[in-house]
C-alpha cells in the first residue's frame, strides 16, 4: 500500500486528502477499485482519530481505495466550507480515478457524529451552488455514489449536538432560518444519494432521534437506504473493536456488525 497527501486548499496547509491505495498486482486482473472518503467526526472541533486511519484500513482490506479528509473545524468551520472541503475531495477522487485504480462511478462517503453530518451533507445538498468544488465544476461530479452515517449529526432540532451546529453556524444564537438551512432532513428530495445509517439506541452525544428523523425523510421520498439501531452503546464507538480500545473508547461486539453490513451494503448500490 501507498500513501499520499493532497493539499484541496492551497492557502491552508492543514486541509488535506490522504490517500490509502492499495498496490497494483499485474498479473491480477482486479479491476477498478470502489473508493470510500472517510469523514471522522470530532463535534466541528476537532478531527477524531478513532476515525480516520483505523476505518481508512478496514475499507481498504474490504477491496477499496480509502481516503481521509481532514475538513475545517473549530473557527474555520463555518459552512459551507466544510461542504465545499468535501465536494473537492469526491471530485479530487473522481478526476484522479485512473490514477487511483478506482471506479469513478462508485464512490463513496463514510462520515462519523459530525463527519456523519458533513457526510449527510454530501448526499443531500451536492447539487446546491455553494457546495460546488468549483464555480465550473460538472454537474453531479461530487456526487457520492452512496454515503454511510454511523451515529450522524442531522437534527438542528429539539435532539440537535447544539455545539457542532453553533460551529457550523458561527453562533450560538442562531436564528431559525439558520438552524434550517443545514437540518438534513429537511433538504432530503429525489436527488438525495442512498444512505446506510446506524447508531445505538443509548447514544447520549448525538440521541438516536437523529437517525430516525433521517430515515423518515429518506422514506418519505422513497430514497434507498438501511437503517440499524443497535440497543447498546455509548457515543463514538467507530470499528468498536479492540483497535477502538486502543485510544480509549470501550467496544461492544455486537456493533461491530455495522462494518460487515455497511460494506455489502455497497454491492448493492
Amino acid at each position: 500500500m501507498k500513501m499520499e497527501t493532497v493539499y484541496l486548499r492551497p492557502e491552508d496547509e492543514s486541509i488535506t486528502l490522504t490517500a490509502y491505495i492499495a498496490d497494483t498486482i499485474p498479473d491480477m486482473k482486479i479491476g477498478r477499485r470502489p473508493a470510500m472518503l472517510v469523514i471522522p467526526g470530532g463535534a466541528y472541533s476537532n478531527v477524531a482519530a478513532r476515525e480516520n486511519d483505523p476505518i481508512a484500513r478496514i475499507f481498504s482490506a474490504a477491496g477499496f481505495q480509502a481516503f481521509v479528509l481532514r475538513y475545517s473545524v473549530g473557527e474555520k468551520a463555518l459552512f459551507p466550507r466544510p461542504l465545499v472541503e468535501a465536494s473537492r475531495a469526491i471530485v479530487h477522487i473522481r478526476e484522479n480515478a485512473e490514477a487511483y485504480n478506482v471506479d469513478p462511478e462508485r464512490v463513496f462517503v463514510v462520515g462519523f457524529s459530525a463527519g456523519g453530518h458533513l457526510a449527510a451533507s454530501t448526499a443531500t445538498l451536492w447539487h446546491e451552488d455553494y457546495a460546488k468544488a468549483s464555480p465550473d465544476m460538472p454537474y453531479g461530479l461530487n456526487r457520492p455514489t452512496g454515503a454511510i452515517l454511523s451515529y450522524p449529526v442531522i437534527t438542528s432540532g429539539p435532539y440537535a449536538h447544539r455545539g457542532s451546529f453553533n460551529r457550523i453556524l458561527g453562533t450560538t444564537e442562531p436564528t431559525q432560518e439558520q438552524n434550517l438551512a443545514y437540518s438534513l432532513e429537511h433538504h432530503v428530495d429525489e436527488k438525495t444519494a442512498p444512505v446506510y445509517i446506524w447508531h445505538t439506541a443509548e447514544d447520549k452525544g448525538v440521541p438516536v432521534q437523529n437517525t430516525l428523523l433521517f430515515g423518515a425523510a429518506l422514506a418519505k421520498h422513497k430514497i434507498p437506504f438501511e437503517m440499524r439501531i443497535f440497543p447498546r452503546g455509548p457515543h463514538g464507538l467507530a470499528r468498536s473493536d479492540e483497535e477502538t480500545e486502543k485510544i480509549g473508547c470501550v467496544s461492544y461486539p455486537e456493533v461491530q456488525q455495522w462494518l460487515t453490513e455497511a460494506i455489502e451494503w455497497t454491492k448493492k448500490v
